[in-house]
């Protein structure tokens, strides 16, 4: 698929399938071809929208700061071009979050969301948690991409089956642009949405969590709780790429879920 001008970008995209659409959106440091094990299989019934984000892959990557309301303009803006009215949204991590903000602005847009491993508050409020933000840009800076893919890899897929997942891993974490990566953290740790704004959301709405994702399933159970029409189920032994790490079971809950709605 070729680019599209997007405000002041040129933003990629690629469509596979037919039927109602799925907009994925995809995480931090990651593109839309990454949601392969998804659109491989939903593809035979659904439309599957599959952008790079602002900063990500073959979009462009402008050197000034990001932010996640900016994304989801882009992504409003790139819907309206392909002349796609309203979509079923599924996001991981700062898709997922980029999803809420979707949700938010253009609510109509948003026909169902599947949140997959992130929350609505991406906030760094502790010590701790400021202390491994700050580790994450040292390593970029100082070692660069792949470096930060070989330990990323490492927490993600640490089971001997997982070693090509790893490698595929690695090569692509390697590619992405460093500027962009950093643009794209702060964009990441300096959003949130309102639980007030979290209510109004009455799209039906799944929560997927990995019980060994980053943040705890509490969490995202709470959430939940603040959404009318939304409900959690939980993946075991699982972590933060859950997409890649147990895809058949992702895919049976996104089906179940969108077959559910229909």
């Amino acid at each position: 698929m070729p680019k599209l001008s997007i405000t002041d970008i040129q933003l990629y995209y690629d469509v596979i399938g037919d039927g109602q659409a799925i907009l994925f959106l995809h995480g931090l440091g990651s593109t839309g071809i990454d949601w392969e094990h998804q659109y491989s299989v939903l593809g035979k019934k659904y439309k599957c929208i599959l952008p790079d984000l602002r900063g990500h892959g073959k979009s462009d990557k402008p050197t000034n700061p990001y932010s996640i309301s900016q994304m989801a303009e882009d992504i409003v803006e790139l819907m309206k071009l392909i002349e796609c009215t309203s979509a079923h949204v599924v996001g991981i991590s700062m898709g997922g979050a980029v999803a809420f903000q979707l949700a938010h602005i253009q609510p109509e847009f948003v026909k169902s969301m599947t949140i997959i491993n992130s929350v609505s508050d991406w906030r760094m409020k502790t010590i701790g948690e400021r202390f491994k933000l700050g580790q994450r840009k040292l390593i970029v800076r100082l070692m660069g991409m792949r470096k930060m893919g070989e330990v990323l890899a490492g927490r993600l897929l640490p089971k001997p089956e997982h070693e090509s997942l790893r490698i595929d891993f690695i090569e692509k974490w390697s590619k992405n642009d460093t500027g962009a990566y950093l643009n794209s953290l702060n964009a990441l740790v300096n959003w949130s949405v309102s639980s007030k704004d979290l209510n109004k959301m009455k799209m039906p709405t799944l929560f997927i969590v990995s019980d060994l994702d980053y943040s705890p399933v509490s969490k995202k159970e709470k959430i939940v709780n603040q959404m009318p029409n939304a409900k959690l189920e939980i993946i075991k032994d699982a972590r933060h790429g859950v997409i890649i790490e147990h895809p058949n079971q992702v895919n049976q809950l996104l089906e179940s879920f969108l077959y559910s709605i229909q």
